[in-house]
């Protein structure tokens, strides 16, 4: 079972963004695996250039392929997923992921 280790709101951010930062780490941390990708962002990368599936798409619980979702990798495999959503831009969130996780990654094993 997932579960959030830490969440932090910012001020005036809107309350849907902890539910989808919930939903990118979350994302990043489990369907990333299969595929070696290390973001949500990279998994709508490669889906944006395949064909149209003829098979109907059941959306699954949790899951974004919105830019903000990165894996958080140690030792070589996927330990966490981490997920930003609300800032100035979304095109900032997998951003700030990466800085954030570029802080603790010596601490990781």
């Amino acid at each position: 079972m997932a579960f959030a280790q830490a969440i932090l709101r910012g001020d005036g951010a809107p309350i849907h963004t902890l539910d989808n930062a919930y939903y990118k780490a979350y994302s990043a941390a489990s369907l990333t695996l299969a595929r070696k990708e290390d973001s949500t962002k990279a998994g709508a990368d490669r889906m944006s250039k395949k064909p149209p599936s003829t098979v109907p798409q059941t959306p699954l619980p949790n899951v974004t392929y919105a830019v903000g979702g990165v894996a958080v990798m140690a030792g070589g495999r996927t330990i966490a997923g981490m997920g930003v959503s609300g800032a100035p831009g979304g095109n900032f969130d997998e951003e700030c992921a990466r800085a954030a996780i570029a802080k603790i990654q010596d601490r990781m094993k």
